[in-house]
């Protein structure tokens, strides 16, 4: 990318004049993000992400911007991404995490000269890293395979035949090097645990990390905090200082180095961790000992951010939002600090005195922008003007729409309107359906690939996202009342809203479609099974079969939380919830989109459910993305898959020939 003044590059792109955009030119909006605030408050790095069609994949770019004047020009320019920007204690340099020489390593770069220095030379490349609070070193983490479980080797396994169980076991290790060169030192041996995230203490001496057991079958749940004591005479020891159900993340020093806050999400020892459980802000003493909670009233998970000498800042969900927060240590007393209401604030940074934060904000009318702003009180001055792109389209509207399922449950959604909406006209409807289920759509104007809401609506059509039952933002009642209850609760939620508009006058019942990608796959596998309400669905990545998920898909690494117990134990609740179970009464032209190296939801269930569809007569259409996990590979094939589904609706709501 050339060294061009940020007005400039922003401002190219589609021709004015247009009035909706075309697939690629939507797929090639930039995005800026992960914005982080100097020391002194007076300069912002963030990235800078755009398509790269020739290299099939989106490429970021640290840019740095003048929080007086918005001004902006690239870190460090070369080929290659650059991401993870993170500013020296002195605010001289900007060090990134870059692949610009094949492995990811860390660099660094002056603002003010731009030419990188590799800080590195990590032999399996570099996860994260921090610098050290004196500026002295940088911490990183690594990744590392371990001897197999069964025969103990690392080499080549026989090309025979392969031992199911004796896959490799990969850990990663916490290393430290010296700024001004010198070899690398390994920190932790990864045999035990793998290290994940980390934090300095305030005076360069110790380490904070979460870390999961390494070689067990749930490792998510194994998470905990530890210590680990790197002063110069230290033993090199480390500690685990919280050890509680669930996993423990996120630590953050306390000002004075006594105390380390961090996210939990039990409140007792007599507390069961569940997947739609909510998390806490705990605080427990550096040398370890009881933990006690400082955000019970906060109903969400928190993510704790920096503690500052007026208390501890955190992220949260509030329904479709996303805010900054503070919580005072002595008094549990929380306080909102970011508004206004409507919108989602996102990846705060925080200048060394608190009194300035920098962050990625969108909302219904704005692109996703930088915002600097002080903390008292908050008055947000945009960075940034990445809005710039789309000002040759009509763009649709975005709301916030609310109704009751069946069960009498208030459900909320993002209703998405064409430009030039007429409330006296009948639309055809699209329903998205988000993934997870704990995640939930808001309202913003985002690329919302695969399934670009805003290119169905410039089709004419309206798009509701629903937030069912399970989404995030809601509180762990919400998220909780899909226990034991996957699959018809989900469907009567969708179609209570479905319903609504159709009872407004603005929606056409016969020309209602619906997709969504894996747990949202999952329910449009089962609304096409189950009902007759839609004109077509197509299904992404799907669970047909809850048993086969439990047995060689992703449903073998988690607490079978929602359904209750194992398949052996509960046959009535995994039958219960397939969408394989109800297709005899299945009636609606199905597009089923899977990839062929999908291990978190097995191939075999898209091919089971094009059968099954087959053999009730339904119109049913397959296509298998070659080399694709659980989400497409690359621009190229994300493109066919958003392709595909324009097609598909394209056929059956709007008529088009095929």
């Amino acid at each position: 990318m050339k060294a061009i003044l940020l007005t400039t590059l922003f401002l190219t792109g589609p021709a004015f004049g247009a009035s909706s955009p075309t697939l690629d030119e939507w797929m090639s909006l930039k995005i800026v993000d992960a914005p982080r605030i100097s020391p002194d408050g007076r300069s912002v790095a963030y990235l800078v992400q755009e398509a790269n069609w020739e290299e099939n994949t989106y490429e970021s770019e640290v840019w740095v911007a003048s929080a007086e004047t918005g001004e902006s020009r690239p870190l460090a320019p070369g080929k290659g991404s650059g991401w993870s920007p993170a500013w020296s204690p002195d605010g001289r340099r900007v060090a990134f995490l870059s692949d610009r020489e094949g492995t990811v390593q860390v660099y660094a770069a002056s603002p003010a000269k731009g030419e990188a220095v590799r800080l590195t030379q990590a032999a399996a490349g570099v996860d994260v890293f921090q610098w050290s609070p004196d500026g002295r070193h940088i911490a990183y983490t690594s990744g590392e395979v371990l001897p197999r479980p069964l025969t103990g080797s690392t080499g080549e396994e026989p090309k025979e035949f392969h031992v199911v169980g004796d896959d490799p076991v990969r850990t990663t290790c916490l290393w430290r090097i010296e700024v001004g060169g010198g070899p690398a030192e390994r920190l932790t041996d990864g045999a035990d645990f793998a290290v994940d995230d980390f934090a300095w203490s305030p005076d360069s001496r110790r380490i904070a990390f979460h870390a999961s057991q390494v070689g067990v079958p749930q490792p998510f749940y194994t998470y905990d905090i530890y210590v680990l004591d790197i002063g110069d005479k230290a033993d090199r020891a480390v500690r685990k200082i919280v050890d509680r159900q669930g996993p423990d993340f996120f630590p953050v020093w306390s000002p004075d180095g006594r105390e380390i806050a961090y996210r939990t999400y039990v409140r007792s020892a007599d507390d069961e961790y569940h997947t739609w459980s909510s998390g806490y802000i705990a605080v427990v003493p550096a040398e370890g000992g009881a933990s006690r909670l400082l955000t019970e009233a906060f109903d969400e998970n928190p993510t704790p951010l920096a503690w500052s000498p007026r208390g501890i800042y955190f992220a949260g969900r509030q329904r479709t939002y996303q805010h900054l927060f503070r919580v005072n240590p002595s008094t549990r007393e929380i306080e909102r600090v970011s508004g206004p209401s409507e919108a989602v604030l996102a990846s705060f940074s925080f200048s060394a005195d608190f009194t300035h934060a920098a962050f990625a904000g969108a909302d219904a009318k704005s692109y996703q922008e930088i915002y600097v702003s002080p903390l008292e009180p908050f008055a947000p001055r945009k960075l940034t003007a990445m809005g710039r792109q789309l000002e040759a389209w009509k763009i649709a509207s975005r709301e916030i729409v609310e109704w009751t399922s069946q069960d009498g449950t208030p459900i909320e959604g993002v209703l998405i309107k064409p430009a030039g909406f007429d409330p006296a006209k009948k639309y055809p409807l699209l329903v998205i359906l988000h993934s997870g289920p704990v995640a939930s759509d808001q309202a913003t104007i985002t690329r919302d690939l695969p399934y670009p809401a805003e290119l169905f609506a410039a089709k004419g059509a309206l798009v509701l996202r629903p937030n069912y039952r399970g989404s995030i933002g809601y509180g762990a009642s919400f998220r909780g009342l899909l226990a034991g209850n996957l699959g018809l609760s989900q469907y009567q939620d969708v179609i209570a809203g479905v319903d609504r508009l159709i009872a407004q006058g603005i929606v056409d019942r016969d020309r209602v479609g619906a997709m969504g990608w894996s747990h949202g796959g999952y329910i449009a596998a089962f609304m096409t099974a189950y009902s007759d309400r839609f004109r077509a669905v197509s299904v992404g990545q799907c669970v047909s079969d809850w048993r086969l998920f439990y047995t060689v898909g992703g449903g073998s690494d988690v607490k079978p939380d929602y359904l209750g117990a194992t398949p052996w134990d509960a046959p009535e609740a995994y039958r219960k919830a397939s969408p394989l179970t109800y297709v005899k009464r299945a009636r609606t032209p199905t597009l089923i989109q899977h990839g062929d190296a999908d291990g978190t939801a097995p191939i075999a269930g898209g091919y089971e459910l094009r059968r099954a569809l087959e053999d009730q007569g339904v119109p049913v259409r397959m296509i298998v993305y070659r080399g694709a996990g659980h989400l497409p590979n690359g621009l190229r094939q994300t493109r066919a898959v958003v392709e595909h589904n324009l097609e598909w609706f394209g056929r059956w709501i709007w008529g088009e020939a095929p």
